[in-house]
């Protein structure tokens, strides 16, 4: 069947194979295409039409006329309804939907999707849906970057180191500060043989992050060079017993908090699992030694996607799995802290479809579901998750499960202001988290437990709490929990009134790059909030910074608050775009901020 396809990224346009379709006239019909493609659960009638015709004489009107050119165009489109809904049916695709849900069909082909969307059109007599536009048009090229770099990942991983270097090239054309992509690059380079050009790119890279970021190249880019596999004693047989061994003896070092010597036997164990020929095998291999990367040495780069895509080469097609699951997951997992949501919610819907009967799995598919829509402000599905996640991992005895997802339902509570239900979420996981001795974890728990008792106007708990977990963290170098634990300090010695002890506080946290974005986004929340306060020449800044990545990343709350703060700065587009944006978030404390700020 020959295919219609509506084009909004990039020069939108109404294509039909071998033939000439009409296009909708004006760029306003555009507009509601995008805005309907976009609204996956529909969108009121009125506040469309106040949304693009917030000039016009009869909104409701335009917005009609505005319909029937869509459907003079699009033959065979469904677009009705109160919500409306555009309703996609063969012979129609549209490329920014597929971009969306992209996890749906993992033969996409990414080098198909280029530019931006409704590329060439403006509607400043729109601001708020020239906002709307720009916070989408970020989100998208997230996706795409995203996607080039997966493909390129999984290029790698099935042996095809030139498609490989294809694909991160086009992925860093549109970033070539991606960290990840880089390195993949090199390591497709060093694949083809081509040593000297993964030189010179190393070289080039290191260059160009000193000139235009006035930072070293990342470590990964250069290890990409030389990462090579451990050297197996050949006098060990490769046996599934052999392989079984050293997972053990990884699994044992790591619990007793000798994690170089474990991290060099589960790398061990996938050299011989490489040699013994069995597939599952070396999944697991690859799996569990992606799993004390990522949690034990904190490892989110391009190598441990590329033990994952790996591993799932290895284990074969799609189905009910418990090693393809951990996979997915981790992937998912992968995402939700690199901030491209899309991609998180694809990985961990793949991940549940394979824990069929796996409960343990399931557990932890639904602590990363539920972090995922936390980070994107859809609450009441975060707990939700949580809550299932942390019941199952308490029938199945999982303390450490139950604690992970109970302090996220605990983060959770706090976001909404349910002061006291987020005490008691944090209270009882400290205790839990004392009876497992897992000191790794405790840094994030006493920092919302001290945002919480700062929220409730006890200083002196959250100084005690905040100071914790900020020494913790430092101790333990981790970044994510140093960026939160700062952020912490800097609100606590705001409600002090002390500007400048507040501002020392954000500059300490904005020297480690945690992994997890949110982090990122939410010290950049406090930045602003703090120069804004003390009148600092850096708010436009700070304030830019969070909108950018807020957008990119999909964190609806954080996007929200970022045009609140231009709002602050004088922006009145934005102080136009605040309240219709807020109205899709289910938060009463954002709210209450949201009132006081602009109304009080």
């Amino acid at each position: 069947m020959a295919e219609n396809w509506i084009r909004l990224l990039g020069p939108p346009a109404i294509e039909s194979s071998g033939t000439t379709h009409l296009q909708p006239r004006g760029r306003k019909a555009w507009a509601v295409l995008a805005y309907l493609a976009l609204q996956a659960d529909g969108t009121g009638r009125s506040r469309t039409a106040s949304l693009l015709f917030p000039d016009a004489a009869d909104p409701l009107g335009a917005l009609r006329w505005n319909l029937s050119e869509l459907r003079r165009a699009l033959d065979g489109v469904t677009v009705a309804g109160d919500p409306l809904r555009l309703e996609l049916l063969p012979p129609w695709r549209c490329d920014a939907l597929e971009v969306v849900d992209s996890a749906a069909n993992p033969a996409l082909e990414p080098r198909s999707f280029t530019g931006q969307l409704l590329e060439g059109l403006s509607f400043a007599d729109c601001p708020v849906f020239d906002s709307w536009l720009a916070d989408q048009r970020y989100r998208l090229d997230n996706v795409v970057q995203s996607l080039l770099y997966e493909a390129a990942l999984a290029a790698l991983a099935s042996g095809a180191p030139g498609e490989a270097a294809e694909l991160a090239t086009l992925a860093l054309e549109r970033n070539p500060f991606h960290a990840d992509s880089n390195a993949v690059l090199v390591k497709a380079l060093v694949a083809l043989g081509e040593h000297r050009r993964a030189r010179e790119h190393v070289t080039r890279s290191g260059d160009l992050y000193r000139q235009e970021l006035g930072l070293p190249l990342p470590s990964e880019i250069r290890r990409a060079l030389s990462a090579a596999a451990p050297e197996a004693d050949p006098g060990v047989p490769a046996t599934e017993a052999t392989v079984r061994s050293y997972l053990d003896a990884g699994g044992s070092s790591l619990w007793a908090g000798a994690v170089d010597r474990g991290l060099e036997q589960l790398r061990l164990a996938v050299v011989l699992a490489q040699r013994t020929g069995n597939g599952h095998l070396l999944a697991e291999s690859l799996v569990t030694l992606s799993a004390a990367l990522i949690h034990q040495a904190g490892g989110r780069g391009a190598e441990v996607a590329d033990f994952l895509h790996r591993a799932l080469q290895a284990e074969g097609p799609d189905g009910v799995s418990r090693t393809s699951a951990a996979a997915y997951r981790e992937l998912g997992y992968l995402s939700v802290q690199r901030g491209v949501p899309d991609r998180a919610a694809g990985w961990l819907d793949r991940a549940m479809l394979a824990a069929e009967g796996f409960p343990d799995e399931q557990a932890r598919i639904l602590a990363i579901q539920g972090m995922l829509a936390s980070d994107t402000a859809r609450y009441g599905n975060a707990v939700t998750a949580l809550t299932e996640s942390g019941n199952l991992a308490k029938a199945l005895g999982n303390r450490r499960q139950q604690a992970f997802s109970e302090a996220l339902l605990g983060r959770v509570r706090l976001l909404r202001g349910e002061l006291e239900q987020a005490a008691d979420s944090l209270d009882r996981t400290l205790v839990w988290i004392a009876e497992e001795h897992w000191t790794s974890f405790e840094p994030f728990v006493a920092g919302v437990r001290g945002e919480t008792y700062l929220a409730a106007g006890e200083l002196e708990q959250a100084a005690a709490m905040i100071d914790r977990s900020w020494v913790m963290a430092d101790l333990a170098g981790d970044h994510c929990y140093m960026a939160l634990a700062a952020g912490a300090e800097a609100r606590l010695f705001m409600e002090h009134g002390d500007l400048t002890a507040a501002e020392h506080w954000i500059d300490r946290g904005l020297e480690p790059k945690p992994w997890y974005l949110w982090y990122s986004a939410r010290l950049l929340d406090t930045a602003a909030e703090v120069s804004i306060a003390s009148r600092s020449p850096r708010a436009a800044a700070f304030v830019e910074r969070l909108a950018e990545l807020a957008s990119r990343s999909g964190m609806r709350e954080f996007v929200v608050r970022g045009q609140s703060h231009r709002a602050v700065l004088g922006d009145e587009a934005a102080a136009q775009a605040v309240p219709w944006l807020a109205k899709d978030i289910d938060n009463p404390a954002l709210a209450e901020f949201l009132a006081q700020r602009h109304h009080g």
